[in-house]
Protein backbone atom coordinates (compact mmCIF):
# COMPACT_ATOMS: atom_id res chain seq x y z
CA UNK A 1 0.00 0.00 0.00
CA UNK A 2 1.27 3.56 -0.57
CA UNK A 3 2.01 6.15 1.95
CA UNK A 4 -0.72 8.74 2.28
CA UNK A 5 0.36 12.00 2.75
CA UNK A 6 -2.60 14.78 3.74
CA UNK A 7 -1.73 18.18 2.05
CA UNK A 8 -3.09 21.28 3.73
CA UNK A 9 -3.45 24.22 1.57
CA UNK A 10 -3.62 21.82 -1.50
CA UNK A 11 -5.47 24.50 -3.40
CA UNK A 12 -2.90 27.40 -2.54
CA UNK A 13 -0.32 28.74 -4.69
CA UNK A 14 2.40 26.50 -3.66
CA UNK A 15 0.17 23.37 -2.50
CA UNK A 16 -1.09 22.61 -6.21
CA UNK A 17 2.04 21.89 -7.45
CA UNK A 18 3.19 20.12 -4.44
CA UNK A 19 0.16 17.65 -4.97
CA UNK A 20 1.94 16.90 -7.95
CA UNK A 21 5.29 16.25 -6.93
CA UNK A 22 4.07 14.23 -3.93
CA UNK A 23 2.62 12.22 -6.32
CA UNK A 24 5.06 11.97 -8.78
CA UNK A 25 7.11 10.30 -5.77
CA UNK A 26 4.61 7.37 -5.48
CA UNK A 27 2.68 8.97 -2.65
CA UNK A 28 -1.31 8.42 -2.19
CA UNK A 29 -2.44 12.50 -1.83
CA UNK A 30 -5.02 13.72 -0.37
CA UNK A 31 -5.55 17.09 0.15
CA UNK A 32 -7.77 19.52 2.21
CA UNK A 33 -9.22 23.03 1.55
CA UNK A 34 -12.55 24.64 2.70
CA UNK A 35 -14.12 24.51 -0.43
CA UNK A 36 -15.27 20.91 -2.16
CA UNK A 37 -13.85 19.55 -4.96
CA UNK A 38 -14.66 16.66 -7.15
CA UNK A 39 -10.84 15.83 -7.30
CA UNK A 40 -9.80 12.33 -6.13
CA UNK A 41 -8.14 12.04 -2.88
CA UNK A 42 -9.76 15.66 -2.06
CA UNK A 43 -11.73 16.43 1.62
CA UNK A 44 -13.16 19.61 2.34
CA UNK A 45 -12.44 20.78 6.05
CA UNK A 46 -12.26 23.87 8.05
CA UNK A 47 -8.88 23.48 10.12
CA UNK A 48 -9.18 26.40 12.21
CA UNK A 49 -11.96 24.23 13.60
CA UNK A 50 -10.94 21.77 15.98
CA UNK A 51 -13.33 19.18 15.48
CA UNK A 52 -12.94 19.17 11.45
CA UNK A 53 -8.70 18.64 11.79
CA UNK A 54 -8.84 15.85 14.20
CA UNK A 55 -11.94 14.26 12.13
CA UNK A 56 -9.97 13.88 9.04
CA UNK A 57 -6.66 12.46 10.44
CA UNK A 58 -9.01 9.54 11.78
CA UNK A 59 -10.12 9.35 8.23
CA UNK A 60 -7.31 9.38 6.27
CA UNK A 61 -4.79 8.05 9.36
CA UNK A 62 -1.52 9.81 6.64
CA UNK A 63 1.67 8.67 7.84
CA UNK A 64 2.87 12.28 6.19
CA UNK A 65 1.82 15.36 6.43
CA UNK A 66 2.95 18.76 4.51
CA UNK A 67 1.52 21.77 5.85
CA UNK A 68 0.51 24.35 4.03
CA UNK A 69 -2.17 26.16 5.09
CA UNK A 70 -1.58 29.60 6.38
CA UNK A 71 -3.10 32.92 6.30
CA UNK A 72 -1.40 34.37 3.37
CA UNK A 73 -3.63 36.96 2.44
CA UNK A 74 -1.50 39.54 0.36
CA UNK A 75 -0.88 42.79 2.22
CA UNK A 76 -2.33 41.91 5.53
CA UNK A 77 -0.89 38.66 6.33
CA UNK A 78 2.36 40.65 7.88
CA UNK A 79 0.28 41.94 10.70
CA UNK A 80 -2.79 39.72 10.64
CA UNK A 81 -4.06 38.50 14.34
CA UNK A 82 -5.18 35.67 12.23
CA UNK A 83 -1.21 33.94 12.91
CA UNK A 84 -2.20 33.42 15.70
CA UNK A 85 -5.15 31.11 14.74
CA UNK A 86 -2.92 29.41 12.24
CA UNK A 87 0.14 28.91 15.07
CA UNK A 88 -2.57 26.95 17.53
CA UNK A 89 -4.18 25.38 15.09
CA UNK A 90 -0.61 24.11 13.54
CA UNK A 91 0.25 22.82 17.63
CA UNK A 92 -3.19 21.14 17.53
CA UNK A 93 -2.74 19.50 13.96
CA UNK A 94 0.73 18.16 14.73
CA UNK A 95 -0.25 16.50 18.25
CA UNK A 96 -3.44 14.67 16.50
CA UNK A 97 -1.42 13.66 13.62
CA UNK A 98 1.46 12.40 16.21
CA UNK A 99 -1.45 10.73 18.05
CA UNK A 100 -3.10 8.82 15.20
CA UNK A 101 0.26 7.00 14.19
CA UNK A 102 1.66 9.83 12.13
CA UNK A 103 5.69 9.72 10.77
CA UNK A 104 6.45 12.55 8.83
CA UNK A 105 5.35 16.42 9.72
CA UNK A 106 6.90 18.53 7.24
CA UNK A 107 5.91 22.72 7.90
CA UNK A 108 6.12 25.30 5.80
CA UNK A 109 7.79 28.72 7.47
CA UNK A 110 9.24 31.68 5.71
CA UNK A 111 12.85 33.41 5.57
CA UNK A 112 10.99 36.00 7.48
CA UNK A 113 11.98 34.25 10.51
CA UNK A 114 15.64 35.25 10.40
CA UNK A 115 17.20 38.45 11.44
CA UNK A 116 17.45 39.89 8.41
CA UNK A 117 20.72 41.92 7.72
CA UNK A 118 23.34 38.97 7.37
CA UNK A 119 24.45 38.80 3.38
CA UNK A 120 23.41 34.65 3.37
CA UNK A 121 20.47 33.49 5.60
CA UNK A 122 22.45 29.91 6.84
CA UNK A 123 19.95 27.66 8.88
CA UNK A 124 22.85 26.72 11.21
CA UNK A 125 24.16 30.29 12.09
CA UNK A 126 21.25 33.31 11.43
CA UNK A 127 19.75 33.81 14.44
CA UNK A 128 16.15 33.68 14.01
CA UNK A 129 15.00 37.55 15.01
CA UNK A 130 11.97 38.23 13.03
CA UNK A 131 10.88 41.59 12.46
CA UNK A 132 6.88 41.21 11.43
CA UNK A 133 4.33 38.84 13.24
CA UNK A 134 3.80 36.50 11.00
CA UNK A 135 7.64 35.88 11.13
CA UNK A 136 7.34 35.80 15.10
CA UNK A 137 4.15 33.21 14.45
CA UNK A 138 5.97 30.97 12.27
CA UNK A 139 8.88 30.69 14.13
CA UNK A 140 7.43 29.88 17.49
CA UNK A 141 5.38 27.31 16.26
CA UNK A 142 8.84 25.93 14.31
CA UNK A 143 10.46 26.01 18.17
CA UNK A 144 7.64 24.49 20.11
CA UNK A 145 7.27 21.54 17.34
CA UNK A 146 10.92 20.77 17.13
CA UNK A 147 10.49 20.32 21.04
CA UNK A 148 7.60 18.22 20.67
CA UNK A 149 9.19 15.88 17.71
CA UNK A 150 11.80 15.08 20.32
CA UNK A 151 9.57 13.74 22.95
CA UNK A 152 7.35 11.63 19.99
CA UNK A 153 8.41 8.96 17.41
CA UNK A 154 7.37 11.46 14.71
CA UNK A 155 10.06 12.76 12.73
CA UNK A 156 10.12 16.42 12.01
CA UNK A 157 11.25 18.94 9.37
CA UNK A 158 10.71 22.92 8.64
CA UNK A 159 11.24 23.86 5.16
CA UNK A 160 11.83 27.93 4.60
CA UNK A 161 10.71 29.84 1.83
CA UNK A 162 11.81 32.62 -0.23
CA UNK A 163 10.56 34.46 -2.69
CA UNK A 164 8.13 32.82 -5.02
CA UNK A 165 6.93 33.52 -8.47
CA UNK A 166 5.08 31.50 -11.16
CA UNK A 167 1.75 30.13 -12.55
CA UNK A 168 -1.13 29.96 -10.17
CA UNK A 169 -0.02 33.14 -8.46
CA UNK A 170 -2.92 35.44 -7.51
CA UNK A 171 -3.20 39.58 -7.64
CA UNK A 172 -1.75 41.84 -5.11
CA UNK A 173 2.15 40.43 -5.22
CA UNK A 174 4.85 41.76 -7.27
CA UNK A 175 4.57 38.88 -10.36
CA UNK A 176 1.00 38.94 -11.24
CA UNK A 177 0.86 42.74 -10.25
CA UNK A 178 3.45 43.73 -12.74
CA UNK A 179 2.09 41.46 -15.44
CA UNK A 180 -1.22 42.92 -15.13
CA UNK A 181 0.39 46.58 -15.60
CA UNK A 182 2.59 45.86 -18.62
CA UNK A 183 -0.52 43.89 -20.58
CA UNK A 184 -2.51 46.87 -19.58
CA UNK A 185 -0.17 49.79 -20.49
CA UNK A 186 -0.42 51.44 -17.06
CA UNK A 187 2.24 52.56 -14.59
CA UNK A 188 3.60 50.07 -12.36
CA UNK A 189 5.37 52.49 -9.75
CA UNK A 190 7.86 50.63 -7.46
CA UNK A 191 10.84 51.17 -6.02
CA UNK A 192 14.45 51.51 -7.55
CA UNK A 193 14.48 47.86 -7.41
CA UNK A 194 17.63 47.69 -6.02
CA UNK A 195 17.45 45.42 -2.83
CA UNK A 196 18.34 41.94 -3.62
CA UNK A 197 16.09 38.78 -3.19
CA UNK A 198 16.09 34.43 -3.45
CA UNK A 199 13.18 34.54 -6.26
CA UNK A 200 12.38 30.77 -7.16
CA UNK A 201 10.07 29.37 -8.81
CA UNK A 202 6.53 27.68 -7.10
CA UNK A 203 7.24 24.03 -8.72
CA UNK A 204 10.78 24.53 -7.71
CA UNK A 205 9.86 25.24 -4.07
CA UNK A 206 6.94 22.41 -4.36
CA UNK A 207 9.08 19.70 -5.55
CA UNK A 208 11.81 20.45 -2.54
CA UNK A 209 9.05 20.20 -0.09
CA UNK A 210 8.18 16.45 -1.79
CA UNK A 211 11.84 16.01 -1.46
CA UNK A 212 11.81 16.97 2.28
CA UNK A 213 8.64 15.12 2.84
CA UNK A 214 9.97 11.91 1.00
CA UNK A 215 13.45 12.11 3.58
CA UNK A 216 14.55 11.86 6.65
CA UNK A 217 15.94 15.15 7.03
CA UNK A 218 14.54 16.97 10.61
CA UNK A 219 14.93 20.55 11.13
CA UNK A 220 14.95 23.99 9.21
CA UNK A 221 15.49 23.89 5.56
CA UNK A 222 16.09 26.77 3.46
CA UNK A 223 13.91 26.33 0.31
CA UNK A 224 15.35 29.19 -1.95
CA UNK A 225 17.57 29.43 -5.08
CA UNK A 226 20.73 30.65 -3.32
CA UNK A 227 21.37 33.63 -5.78
CA UNK A 228 19.75 36.56 -5.02
CA UNK A 229 18.83 38.92 -8.12
CA UNK A 230 18.34 42.53 -7.77
CA UNK A 231 14.11 42.97 -7.91
CA UNK A 232 14.94 45.46 -10.93
CA UNK A 233 15.89 42.43 -12.96
CA UNK A 234 12.99 40.51 -12.44
CA UNK A 235 11.05 43.09 -13.54
CA UNK A 236 13.10 44.34 -16.25
CA UNK A 237 12.96 39.99 -17.48
CA UNK A 238 8.81 40.28 -17.21
CA UNK A 239 8.87 43.66 -19.45
CA UNK A 240 11.54 42.07 -22.13
CA UNK A 241 8.64 39.13 -22.59
CA UNK A 242 5.51 40.87 -22.40
CA UNK A 243 6.59 44.49 -23.53
CA UNK A 244 5.96 47.64 -21.99
CA UNK A 245 9.26 48.96 -20.12
CA UNK A 246 8.51 52.18 -20.06
CA UNK A 247 5.40 51.39 -17.92
CA UNK A 248 8.20 50.64 -14.59
CA UNK A 249 8.04 53.29 -13.04
CA UNK A 250 11.53 52.74 -11.02
CA UNK A 251 11.90 54.78 -7.61
CA UNK A 252 8.38 56.55 -7.82
CA UNK A 253 7.79 54.34 -4.23
CA UNK A 254 10.46 54.53 -1.73
CA UNK A 255 12.08 51.65 -0.46
CA UNK A 256 10.98 51.12 3.69
CA UNK A 257 14.03 51.73 5.66
CA UNK A 258 13.21 48.24 7.54
CA UNK A 259 13.61 46.42 4.13
CA UNK A 260 16.98 44.68 4.20
CA UNK A 261 19.19 45.64 0.94
CA UNK A 262 19.66 41.84 0.12
CA UNK A 263 17.26 38.52 1.22
CA UNK A 264 19.52 35.15 -0.29
CA UNK A 265 18.90 31.56 0.95
CA UNK A 266 21.91 29.34 2.26
CA UNK A 267 20.86 26.14 0.41
CA UNK A 268 23.80 23.37 1.58
CA UNK A 269 21.33 21.83 3.50
CA UNK A 270 18.86 21.64 0.52
CA UNK A 271 21.23 20.51 -2.47
CA UNK A 272 24.39 18.28 -0.24
CA UNK A 273 22.01 16.86 2.35
CA UNK A 274 17.95 16.85 1.13
CA UNK A 275 19.68 16.36 -2.20
CA UNK A 276 17.34 18.79 -3.95
CA UNK A 277 18.18 21.50 -7.44
CA UNK A 278 16.49 23.92 -9.23
CA UNK A 279 14.93 22.73 -12.23
CA UNK A 280 14.40 26.70 -13.97
CA UNK A 281 16.95 29.20 -13.51
CA UNK A 282 15.48 32.94 -14.13
CA UNK A 283 15.04 33.01 -17.68
CA UNK A 284 13.33 29.56 -17.86
CA UNK A 285 11.27 30.36 -15.04
CA UNK A 286 9.91 34.08 -16.33
CA UNK A 287 9.29 31.85 -19.54
CA UNK A 288 7.09 29.45 -18.21
CA UNK A 289 5.37 32.25 -15.87
CA UNK A 290 4.52 34.66 -19.00
CA UNK A 291 3.52 31.47 -20.80
CA UNK A 292 0.64 30.38 -18.20
CA UNK A 293 -0.06 33.81 -17.51
CA UNK A 294 -0.71 34.07 -21.32
CA UNK A 295 -2.64 31.18 -21.66
CA UNK A 296 -5.05 32.17 -19.45
CA UNK A 297 -6.29 34.76 -21.84
CA UNK A 298 -7.18 37.08 -18.96
CA UNK A 299 -5.26 38.83 -15.67
CA UNK A 300 -4.57 36.89 -12.86
CA UNK A 301 -7.53 36.93 -10.04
Amino acid sequence: MRERVLVTGAAGFVGRHAVKALRARGFAVHGVGRAASAEAGWHAADLLVPEERRALLVQIRPSHLLHLAWDAEPGRYWTSARNLDWAAATLDLAQAFAASGGRRFVGVGTCAEYAWGAARLDEATTPCRPATLYGAAKDGTRRILEAFAGQTAMRFAWGRLFYLYGPGERRGRLVPDALQALTAGTAFPTSLGLQRRDFLHVADAAAALAALVAGDVTGPVNIGSGTAIPVRTLLEGLAARIGGAEHLDFGARPLSPTEPPVIEAGTRILTETVGFRPRFDLARGLDDTVAWWRAQGQPPA
